[in-house]
C-alpha cells in the first residue's frame, strides 16, 4: 500500500510537472505558461528518478526522495520565502502577472495556483518517500530476525 501511495504521489507531481512542459491558458489568464526551455532540464531529471525508480527500486528511492528535496528548497526559496519576507515580490508580481491565483493582495506576492499544487505534490512525493522507506526498512529488519 505505501510502495502504491509512492508511485501514485510520483505519478501526479510528473503529471502536473508535464503541465509546466505545455502550458494551459484561459481566457484571461493562465495557469502555467510553456515552460520546457527554462524548466525542461528539471523536468527530465524528475522523469529519470522516476524511472529508476520503477526499474531500479533501491536506488530509485533515493534518487526521488534526494531530487525532489533538493527542488522543494528551490521553489521555497523563490515562491514562500518570497511570501514571508517581502523581498523580491515586484519581480514576482509581474513575472507572474497574468497567473491564476488563489487570493491576491496588493505588495505582497503569494504563489499562483499552479505553484500551490506543486509545492503540494513535491511534499506528497517526500513524505510518502520516507514514510515507505521508513516501513521498508522496519519489514526488512523484521526478515532478518
Amino acid at each position: 500500500m505505501k510502495k502504491r501511495m509512492f508511485l501514485i504521489s510520483q505519478l501526479m507531481l510528473l503529471v502536473w510537472f508535464f503541465l509546466d512542459m505545455t502550458g494551459v491558458y484561459f481566457k484571461d489568464c493562465y495557469l502555467v505558461t510553456r515552460s520546457y526551455k527554462e524548466d525542461g532540464i528539471f523536468f527530465l531529471i524528475y522523469l529519470v528518478t522516476v524511472l529508476l525508480y520503477i526499474f531500479k527500486e533501491n536506488a530509485g528511492k533515493w534518487a526521488v526522495l534526494v531530487w525532489s528535496i533538493m527542488w522543494f528548497v528551490t521553489q521555497f526559496m523563490n515562491h514562500e520565502l518570497v511570501t514571508i519576507t517581502g523581498r523580491g515580490y515586484e519581480g514576482k508580481l509581474k513575472y507572474f502577472a497574468g497567473s491564476l491565483y488563489w487570493l491576491k493582495i496588493d505588495g505582497m506576492y503569494i504563489p499562483d495556483v499552479y505553484h500551490t499544487v506543486l509545492h503540494i505534490l513535491i511534499l506528497a512525493v517526500i513524505i510518502t518517500a520516507i514514510i515507505y522507506m521508513r516501513d521498508k526498512k522496519d519489514t526488512d529488519r523484521e526478515v532478518d530476525e
